[in-house]
C-alpha cells in the first residue's frame, strides 16, 4: 500500500530573518496561503537534534533531569541533544551528546527514527536512537546544562512516559518506539 503525498498549497513569495541565536532562527515568510490569500508564516528553524534511549544490561534507562527554562519546570528526559553547524551525521552527534550528559557510551547502536517536533511552527527534527552495550565515560556537560542522571527499570520509564511523569515529546516518542519495538521482537 502506497501513500500519496500531496504537493503543498503554500507559495513563498519572500522570507527575511526576525531573530537569531546560537540554537534558533526565526524567520517571517510572505506568503499565499492554500486558500489563495495573502499571510505571513512565521518558523523557529532549529539544528537537527537527537534522542537517545540508553538500556544498560540490567534493563535500566538512563534518564536525565534538568530545569527547562521554556516551560519554568523540571523536565525528566532521555539524554537530547544538538547538532552543530555543519553536522550532519547523527549518529555521531548521538554519541558526543550520550557522552557529554550521561558519562556513558554505547557500543551498540539502533536507529529508531526521526520524530517532528511541533512542525506547525518550527522545523525540528529529532533523530530517535536505542544505545546498548554500555561503559563509563567523562560527562562534559555545557555551561547552560545542570543535569542530573538517574537509571530506572526500562518498565518504569515507560510508565513515566505514559503517566505524564516525562513529558518531554521526544522522549516519549523515543521510550514508546523501543517498547513497541520490544513486543514485536518477543
Amino acid at each position: 500500500m502506497s501513500i500519496t503525498i500531496p504537493v503543498s498549497p503554500w507559495k513563498t513569495k519572500s522570507s527575511r530573518e526576525v531573530y537569531k541565536n546560537r540554537w534558533i532562527r526565526v524567520r517571517e515568510d510572505e506568503v499565499i496561503r492554500p486558500d489563495g490569500g495573502p499571510g505571513i508564516y512565521g518558523v523557529i528553524e532549529i539544528w537537527p537534534s537527537v534522542g537517545i534511549v540508553a538500556i544498560d544490561d540490567k534493563d535500566r534507562v538512563v534518564l536525565v533531569g534538568q530545569w527547562r527554562y521554556s516551560v519554568d519546570r523540571y523536565s525528566w528526559e532521555v539524554p537530547r541533544g544538538g547538532s552543530h553547524p555543519g553536522e550532519t551525521d547523527m549518529l555521531a552527534v548521538a554519541q558526543r551528546e550520550l557522552a557529554e550528559e550521561t558519562g556513558v557510551r554505547a557500543a551498540r547502536w539502533q536507529v529508531l527514527g526521526p520524530v517532528d517536533v511541533c512542525n506547525g511552527v518550527a522545523n525540528d527534527v529529532q533523530s530517535l536512537f536505542l544505545a546498548t552495550e554500555l561503559s563509563r565515560t567523562q560527562m562534559n556537560l555545557d555551561p547552560e546544562e545542570d543535569i542530573t542522571v538517574e537509571w530506572k527499570p526500562f518498565g518504569e520509564a515507560v510508565e513515566m512516559a505514559v503517566d505524564g511523569r516525562i513529558t518531554e515529546v521526544c522522549s516519549v516518542a523515543a521510550i514508546l518506539r523501543v517498547a513497541q519495538l520490544r513486543r514485536k521482537n518477543k
